[in-house]
Formats: C-alpha cells, structure tokens, sequence
C-alpha cells in the first residue's frame, strides 16, 4: 500500500485527525474534500495557481507566511502575475495584512526595539512592535559593537563583484573584535553569557563571497547567502553586500538591492546587525520610481545608523 493510500484511508475513516505533506499531496484528485482546513505555510513563497490547486483538498484554507520575507523561487519566463505569490495577491498594495482580510501578527519575539523601529518602518507600515524583554536584550564588555541597534562599516574597494576580500577581511576583524575575552550578550530574560561563535551569523549575497568569508573564518558554521538563514536568528548579524558598486552588481540592482532579501538579513539579529558595505553602494544612479524605492532601503538603513567613526584594527567603523 502507498503512502498515499494510507494518508487518504486513515483521514477517511476517522484514524487520524492530523496529515502533513507537501502540495504533490493535497493536489491528487483522491485527496478532494479530505480534511475540513488545510494550512499552507509559507505562502508568501507559493504561487497563487499551486495554492489553487491544493485547495481541492479541503472546505477552507489559512494561509500563514510573511510576503515581506524571501519570495518564491522562480526558473524561466512566466506571464505576467505568475511570479506573485498567493499572500500576495491577497495583500494586493499593502505590506500587512488588512484587518478585513486576515489577522497580522503585529509582536515580535526577536528583534531589539531599534532594530525593529528599522523593521517595522521600512517592511511592516509601522505595524510591527517589540514583545515585553526584548529592550534587555544587548552585547556588553569591552566590544566596539557593545549595546544593541544597528551598525555600519563602510569599506573602500573597486571592481568587485560576486566576492570581495576587503569585506571578507572586514568581517574578519569584527568577528576577531566580538569574541574577544569579555564580550558577552544578554537575553530576553536578562541572562548574560560569554559571546561565541555561533551566536554570530554572516550572511553574504553571493556564493564566491560565502567562500571567501569562510577562508578567513574556517571555525564558523553560521556563514552562508540570504536563502540559508530564512527562519534563524542569533544575537549579531553581519551582512557583507561585497559589490563595489550598483554598475558592478552581477543580478542587477534589483537581487543586490531586494528590499524581501535585506529584510531577512538584517531582521535575524536579535540585539545587533552590522553592515558591511562600500558607501559607493548608498549613491546609486536610478533610473526608475521602482529602483528609487529599492534605493531607499539601504540608504534609510545607513541613516538610522546615526553614524559615529571609530578606529578598529584600522578600519573605518560607524557605529550607532
């Protein structure tokens, strides 16, 4: 007997009141009417006509996902419409969901209270807040990244595209600023531990940039692209954009500058994110409203960043 036969029987008869599977499951036609509400999660990453499709299987269906988070991943040329997802055809215009439309979970139980100003301002219509605790939360000893909120790096280079070894040094020394003996971090709960390692999560968007972050942090296993790390937290993100410049983006300003995919960067730190970037990156040439907005992330982040110049191990730091 099949998988399939044996998921269908049971829920047919009354043995289980509770199946999982993908939408290859809910869309076989013996499925049809088999349970009373089906749940699609990530469905900001779901294409309306799969959603259709596996809506045979049930009398109604909810649909959980952040449409603001990383899309879903397209191959090929579609007309026009295919590549929204069914939340956000739901949503239409809007960033959260209407409250005649379905419910927005408005409370965060990760980020820092600056962090989530930024969040919530830039992604979330201003909608998004701070669960009680979350304003405990922040790096202590003797750190230039001590407190909480955001930070910005700026790092001179040309010509890079994919990788970039002043950034992969960069980080190098943050990391190396971070661990150093006394650092520590302090929870929701008001607990402070020695800060190590794999509370630090590197993201890059560009796999030759995550090898050559690796090369100089060999002992790390928080170091991967945006795609990695949707759904992980830790307390001190670092996100190295590596392009010298918009012209020298390799995807085009519109994957460089993805406002779904900085969202998921920054929006993993739990009390600090730090942007590692060429400041030639918040002066780009637009030429339509569409990158004028993709623009303004960056730049708003740069801005809330209240910079303030340091010196680390000869770098330049702004720090919040």
């Amino acid at each position: 007997m099949t998988t399939n036969k044996l998921v269908v029987d049971a829920l047919n008869v009354g043995a289980a009141n509770l199946a999982g599977g993908t939408a290859w499951l809910w869309a076989r036609p013996e499925f049809e009417l088999s349970i009373d509400v089906l749940f699609v999660d990530e469905a900001g990453q779901m294409s309306l006509p799969d959603v259709l499709a596996v809506s045979q299987a049930a009398k109604s269906i909810i649909l959980l996902g952040d449409p603001q988070q990383l899309e879903q991943p397209l191959q090929g040329t579609h007309p026009p419409g295919v590549d929204s997802s069914a939340l956000h055809h739901v949503l239409d215009r809007h960033q959260t969901m209407p409250s005649e439309a379905g419910l927005f979970l408005s409370e965060t139980w990760r980020l820092a209270p600056s962090i989530c100003d930024f969040t919530s301002e830039l992604f979330y219509e201003n909608r998004l807040g701070t669960h009680d605790g979350l304003e405990r939360q922040k790096i202590t000893g003797p750190t230039s990244f001590a407190g909480e909120g955001l930070f910005f790096v700026p790092v001179i280079h040309e010509g890079n595209q994919n990788t970039s070894t002043e950034e992969a040094d960069a980080v190098k020394r943050i990391v190396d600023d971070l661990l150093q003996s006394g650092v520590a971090w302090v929870d929701i709960k008001g607990v402070e531990r020695p800060l190590d390692i794999d509370d630090i999560l590197i993201v890059a968007p560009y796999n030759a940039q995550v090898f050559t972050l690796g090369d100089r942090l060999p002992n790390s296993r928080m170091i991967g692209t945006v795609d990695k790390f949707q759904g992980q937290e830790a307390p001190v993100v670092i996100y190295s954009m590596t392009t010298s410049s918009p012209e020298d983006a390799p995807r085009g300003m519109e994957f460089l500058y993805s406002s779904n995919r900085f969202n998921v960067a920054t929006s993993r730190a739990r009390c600090v994110c730090i942007l590692v970037a060429n400041p030639l990156l918040f002066e780009p040439e637009c030429h339509t409203p569409r990158q004028m907005k993709l623009a303004n992330v960056v730049c708003r982040y740069r801005e809330k960043a209240q910079l303030k110049k340091i010196a680390l191990g000869g770098l330049s730091v702004a720090i919040s």
